[in-house]
């Protein structure tokens, strides 16, 4: 994209990128959040590596439990902290959780806002932080190439990225009545509700999706 603008000499061609919330000026994500979301003291719950939840969360061929967020369970971890509000924090977050005294960096694996709970895995190859793949909605799915468009009980390979500059890994595209099902070959590290995933043929888009 830069390689164009330059060619077609905007000024935009050299601009730094952004990540922030372009939309509302230069701020601190957390801070906005927490300026305009209220308080709710919860607690923040370490669950082991050997979690039954997620016992079975590669070895499997059925698209849906392949894609599925793992069923995360409060009875099979302990009390670690307490946090100011679940919908603050972020799968796969590690700063700004202020846990101390742990052996190796604790990850936030899921949030449930419901019971304000936060899931946390200590180290950075805790399973809980890897899934095989994701389901997109139907309403969420957005073609750049019309004509590519998955027919129901069709699959495609691609490759993918759940995230912004992450590299493409390959991917299986299943399509359902109910959206689409995008399995990776290999872990993916923080797979998060409401990110885009984003398919691709070589270099060229061909479609995206809000993650459910």
């Amino acid at each position: 994209m830069r390689k164009i603008a330059k060619s077609l000499g905007l000024v935009t061609a050299e601009k730094k990128d952004s990540q922030g919330l372009c939309f509302v000026g230069k701020v601190h994500l957390p801070e906005f959040l927490q300026q305009r979301l209220q308080p709710r003291k919860g607690k923040v719950i370490e669950l082991p590596a050997t979690a039954a939840a997620f016992s079975n969360g590669h070895a499997t061929d059925n698209v849906e439990a392949l894609t599925a967020p793992y069923d995360l369970n409060p009875e099979e971890g302990k009390v670690i902290g307490e946090h100011n509000g679940a919908h603050y924090y972020t799968i796969g977050q590690r700063k700004g959780l202020h846990l101390g005294g742990h052996p190796r960096p604790m990850f936030v694996i899921g949030t449930d806002t419901e019971a304000n709970i936060i899931y946390t895995g200590m180290g950075e190859d805790h399973p809980g932080l890897y899934r095989r793949g994701l389901f997109i909605s139907s309403a969420d799915e957005h073609w750049v190439r019309p004509d590519l468009k998955l027919a129901e009980g069709e699959s495609r390979r691609y490759l993918a990225r759940i995230r912004y500059r992450q590299r493409l890994d390959h991917c299986t595209l299943h399509k359902k009545a109910e959206g689409l099902y995008l399995v990776f070959d290999n872990p993916q590290k923080s797979i998060t509700p409401g990110q885009f995933a984003t398919w691709y043929d070589g270099e060229e888009l061909i479609g995206s999706g809000v993650i459910a």
